[in-house]
């Protein structure tokens, strides 16, 4: 028997997040191990009139991509993908990974060259949901391996995906729709300004916002959300931040990780673990060693980290930026092949300021 929350989640992200309308075409990008929530997309799809098409892979099928291409087929761009990204109305993606370590063992060249093959699709993806013509969402799948890496049970693992996206609740859309109201009186006082000063025992940086506008973030685009985000001036960002947890990419974990910036440009970087990797996909393009995101973070349903960075930058009390490509709905035009967000937490002796203002003390808004 499905788990009633399961439905739920399914009728958040066509209801609320992908707003599907009748004659929308969707793709749903998910593992098997993400069956359950697959046939219930697929049915609550239908029933609102759209036209669910079904892109599924298998356990571990990166890793074997990894393992058994050469160079010109790990760069090789997923023509079917760019074309459902280019045309279709929308996507929903479900991460279900069954081994999320599965490309940690091979080497930066393989995962630069995997990461230049993706970059068109994601370009496209950025570009057109920024022209609103394309509704795109990503959500998770609680499976063992998720469960693992968060140190938790499967059962306690399921109980706090489905708690952090409110899909436990009796009227979770109503939920998300009022987060939107709450969180705009914190976009209301950041959009306008120019400066801001991030202090803390992991950060002292400083950043331009002039121009730029700040996302509401409230599960439209991901699931679970809570955050408020922008796209820093790209020549702007000043000083050093140490972040606070892993940074994880395809699977790869870099702790410890510590940047310098100057002008904008990470010119110092450095890492207790698997620094090499960090050191190659800073250098990927012209773009990677420019920040394209500042958020904050505002769930405090999330208060733990897990290893899955669709969780943990929502973290209530924390900051992340993400370096390399920026969403030009907020004025960003950093292009790159990655985004990479790295998490700091601010909820110790830390505080924001806006123009010379206090916005934010230890984790929370002071307005």
């Amino acid at each position: 028997m499905t788990d009633p929350r399961t439905q739920k989640l399914a009728q958040i992200l066509v209801h609320h997040s992908a707003r599907i309308q009748p004659g929308d075409r969707v793709a749903i990008e998910a593992t098997t191990a993400a069956e359950p929530l697959v046939r219930a997309l697929y049915i609550e799809i239908l029933e609102q009139g759209g036209h669910p098409h079904i892109l599924l892979d298998f356990p571990e099928q990166a890793k074997e991509l990894f393992t058994y291409a050469n160079e010109k087929q790990l760069s090789f761009v997923d023509e079917l993908r760019h074309f459902v990204y280019k045309n279709f109305e929308s996507r929903i993606r479900i991460h279900s990974l069954t081994n999320t370590q599965a490309l940690g063992g091979f080497s930066p060249e393989k995962q630069s060259l995997y990461q230049r093959a993706g970059a068109p699709i994601i370009a496209t993806q950025m570009e057109r949901g920024a022209a609103g013509d394309f509704k795109w969402v990503t959500t998770l799948y609680p499976t063992e391996a998720y469960a693992k890496e968060a140190g938790m049970s499967l059962s306690d693992y399921e109980d706090f995906v489905y708690r952090a996206c409110h899909a436990d609740e009796e009227n979770p859309v109503a939920f998300w729709e009022s987060l939107k109201k709450e969180q705009a009186q914190a976009k209301d006082a950041l959009d306008g300004h120019k400066e801001v000063k991030l202090n803390g025992p992991n950060i002292d940086l400083t950043l331009s916002i002039e121009g730029r506008t700040f996302k509401n973030s409230y599960g439209v685009h991901n699931m679970p959300d809570g955050e408020v985000f922008t796209g820093p001036v790209e020549d702007s960002v000043n000083g050093w931040v140490r972040y606070t947890y892993p940074a994880i990419y395809n699977g790869v974990r870099v702790t410890g990780v510590e940047l310098r910036f100057e002008a904008g440009k990470v010119v110092q970087a450095s890492a207790e673990e698997n620094e090499a990797f960090l050191l190659r996909l800073l250098d990927s393009d012209a773009g990677s060693r420019y920040l394209g995101e500042f958020a904050i973070g505002t769930n405090f349903q999330i208060d733990t980290f897990t290893g899955n960075i669709l969780f943990d930058e929502k973290i209530g009390g924390t900051i992340h930026t993400a370096l390399g490509a920026g969403y030009p709905e907020t004025g960003s035009v950093n292009k790159s092949m990655i985004h990479w967000d790295m998490i700091c937490d601010m909820r110790s002796d830390s505080e924001i300021w806006v123009d010379g203002e206090l916005l934010y003390k230890d984790g929370d808004f002071v307005f």
